[in-house]
C-alpha cells in the first residue's frame, strides 16, 4: 500500500494519500490545504482520483476545492455535512476569519456505504458527534482507520459547536468504533496515531464517561 501523511494548514490537519502499490492512482483524506498535496502529488507522479471527507469543518476541507478542481478528483462526504462544502457558516470558517473556497460533492455517503479508491476498498462508518455527518474511513484489509476528529491519542474531537454532542460521539465510538473485531491502526485529524486497542483501554472519554450511563 501507497501510504503518505502530509500536516496541512494553520491548525495542522493531518491529510493523508493512499493507494495500492500498483497504480499512481491515490486517494486523498482531509485535504486541509492544497498546496502540500499538489506538491507532492507532482513529485511523485501520482495522480488524485478521489477526495475523502471526514468532515465538513474548513480546517479539514480547506484544499478540497482547489485540488478537486485541479485534479478532476471525485469528491465524497457524509450527507449531512454536505452543506459545509459551501458555507462559511456552517464549516465554522467564520470563526477564524477564514473564507471557503466553495466545493460540491460528487457523492454523498451513508452509513455503511462501500466503495473503491484508487485500488483500495474503503467502509464509512458515520460516526456523528464532532459533527452531524462525521465518518471514518475503514480499509478492513489493511486493518486502517482514518478517524478524521472523531478520536484522538487519548481524547476525542471538541463537542462545544453548533451541531455537535458529547452523548452522540461517545455512542459513536463505541457502539460503531469499538466493537469493531480486532486491532485496528487509527490515524487522526490532527497530531498523533494510536490504535483501537490502545484507545479501548484507555481512552479518558469513553473510560470516564460510562458514569453518565450514556
Amino acid at each position: 500500500m501507497r501510504f503518505k501523511q502530509l500536516v496541512c494548514g494553520a491548525l495542522r490537519v493531518n491529510a493523508y494519500i493512499a493507494g495500492a502499490d500498483d497504480t499512481p492512482e491515490v486517494a486523498v483524506i482531509d485535504p486541509g490545504a492544497a498546496k502540500p498535496v499538489i506538491d507532492y502529488l507532482e513529485a511523485n507522479g501520482l495522480r488524485c482520483t478521489h477526495i475523502l471527507i471526514t468532515h465538513g469543518h474548513f480546517d479539514h476541507i480547506g484544499g478540497a476545492a482547489e485540488l478537486r478542481e485541479r485534479t478532476g478528483a471525485h469528491l465524497y462526504i457524509h450527507e449531512d455535512d454536505a452543506g459545509m462544502l459551501g458555507s462559511n457558516r456552517a464549516s465554522l470558517a467564520f470563526l477564524a476569519a477564514h473564507t471557503l473556497r466553495k466545493t460540491e460533492a460528487d457523492r454523498v455517503l451513508r452509513d455503511g456505504d462501500e466503495f473503491d479508491a484508487a485500488g483500495l476498498h474503503y467502509r464509512v462508518i458515520h460516526t456523528p458527534g464532532h459533527s452531524p455527518g462525521g465518518v471514518c474511513y475503514v480499509l478492513e484489509e489493511q486493518r486502517i482507520i482514518f478517524c478524521g476528529d472523531t478520536l484522538f491519542f487519548e481524547g476525542v474531537g471538541r463537542t462545544d459547536f453548533p451541531g455537535c454532542s458529547q452523548r452522540t460521539l461517545y455512542r459513536a465510538i463505541v457502539d460503531k468504533l469499538y466493537s469493531l473485531e480486532g486491532d485496528y491502526d487509527v490515524y487522526c485529524g490532527h497530531d498523533r496515531q494510536t490504535t483501537l486497542a490502545h484507545e479501548r483501554a484507555n481512552n479518558p472519554f469513553t473510560v470516564y464517561a460510562k458514569q453518565f450511563q450514556w
